[in-house]
């Protein structure tokens, strides 16, 4: 499925140099307000870091009763007016 546009608020854009112990609080913290969360990454090492993220966050809101499942997509982005492909990132409770 090809998402054409952001459906959040609130989109935690992944690098690949991005800390994922960083990223999974703030993925955490995201998933705590929000209930739902959603990442974008461009590359190789932006979707390892973001993967990494998702596995460290888990752990984080275990204790909570919280297990979160991950679904990931393609999404086009537009950066500097040129047109990338995006793997998108919902992260929600089962």
């Amino acid at each position: 499925m090809l998402y054409e546009e952001n459906t959040f608020k609130n989109v935690l854009k992944v690098a690949a140099t991005s800390n994922p112990n960083s990223l999974a609080g703030a993925l955490a913290g995201v998933l705590r307000e929000c209930g739902t969360a959603e990442m974008q990454a461009i590359g190789a090492g932006a979707v390892n870091q973001a993967v990494k993220a998702v596995a460290i966050a888990r752990g984080f809101v275990a204790p909570s009763g919280m297990d979160l499942i991950c679904i990931p997509a393609f999404t086009n982005v537009t950066i500097d007016e040129e047109e990338r492909t995006a793997i998108r990132m919902l992260v929600e409770p089962r």
